[in-house]
C-alpha cells in the first residue's frame, strides 16, 4: 500500500527534509583533503541532534553511523571511519533525518580538493539523472518511466546505472512501499499520484554496473573498481514538479 501523504504531513516533511538538505550543505563545505569521514558522521550527528531531530540511520538495522560515506569505488553504505580523504577522491554521502516523526532522506557526491575529468564528468552526469527522474514522478506517470528517465541519460554519456539498489517510497519509515528502479521500460508499474513520498537516488558507475558488498556486510563497491557516484532527494508528487522536500534551491 503506498500512502498519500496530506497537507500536515508534507509540511513535517519539509521540515525533516530541510534539515538534511542543510546538513549537506554544511557537508560539502567540510569535504576537503585532510578531512576524515569519520569527523563529518561526528558533525552530522551534532548537526541533526542540535535541531532536536534523530539521526534516522544510527543504528538502523545495525549500522553503526549517522551518515553513509562512500568513496571513489564504494557505491553505497560506505561505513565512516578514521581514513584521511586525499585530493582527487570522490565521495557520496547518505544522510537521513528524522523530525516530529517523518523522515527526510538525501545524498550528494563530493569531490576532494581537484578531481579527475572523468570523475567530474560521472558526478555531473549523475546529478542529472537525479533530475531527470524527479521531472518523470508526476501525476499520470508510471513508476518505471523514473528509472527509465535515469536510465536513458546516464548510458547516453557512457555511464552505467547500478541495479541491485533502488530508490523508495519514504514518511513515517525511511522504507517504504513503493521499490523505485533507477532502470527499465517506460509505462510499466503503478500510476503515480499526487501526494506520494519518494527518495529518488541514482547510482552511476563510470565503468560496469554490477557491484559486491564487501565483508562488513555494509560496503557495496564496484565490481570492477571504477568511480560510483549517488545523488538522492526527498520529493512529494505533484501534477507537475515534484515539492523537492531536502534540495535548498
Amino acid at each position: 500500500m503506498i500512502g498519500i501523504k496530506g497537507p500536515d504531513e508534507i509540511k513535517k516533511m519539509r521540515a525533516a527534509g530541510s534539515i538534511v538538505g542543510a546538513l549537506l550543505v554544511e557537508l560539502g563545505k567540510r569535504v576537503k583533503p585532510g578531512v576524515t569521514t569519520k569527523e563529518l558522521d561526528s558533525f552530522a550527528r551534532t548537526f541533526i541532534e542540535n535541531k532536536k531531530a534523530i539521526p534516522t540511520f544510527l543504528g538502523y538495522q545495525g549500522y553503526p553511523a549517522s551518515i553513509c560515506a562512500s568513496v571513489n569505488a564504494q557505491v553505497v553504505h560506505g561505513i565512516p571511519n578514521g581514513k584521511r580523504l586525499e585530493e582527487g577522491d570522490i565521495v557520496g554521502i547518505d544522510v537521513g533525518a528524522t523530525f516530529q516523526g517523518f523522515v527526510g532522506d538525501a545524498a550528494r557526491t563530493f569531490g576532494v580538493g581537484k578531481v579527475s575529468a572523468q570523475a567530474a564528468a560521472l558526478m555531473k552526469a549523475t546529478k542529472e539523472c537525479l533530475d531527470k527522474g524527479l521531472a518523470a514522478a508526476k501525476d499520470g506517470n508510471h513508476l518505471s518511466d523514473i528509472g527509465h528517465a535515469v536510465q536513458s541519460h546516464a548510458e547516453a554519456l557512457g555511464f552505467s546505472v547500478v541495479r541491485d539498489f533502488v530508490g523508495h517510497g519514504i514518511g513515517t519509515k525511511m522504507h517504504e512501499a513503493p521499490q523505485i528502479a533507477n532502470y527499465g521500460s517506460p509505462g510499466k508499474g503503478i500510476k503515480i499520484k499526487s501526494g506520494m513520498a519518494f527518495a529518488i537516488e541514482p547510482m552511476i558507475n563510470a565503468g560496469a554496473w554490477q557491484v559486491k558488498v564487501l565483508d562488513d556486510a555494509w560496503t557495496v563497491v564496484t565490481r570492477d573498481g571504477s568511480l560510483s557516484a549517488h545523488f538522492e532527494d526527498t520529493v512529494i508528487v505533484t501534477e507537475g514538479a515534484p515539492l523537492n522536500m531536502t534540495r535548498l534551491d
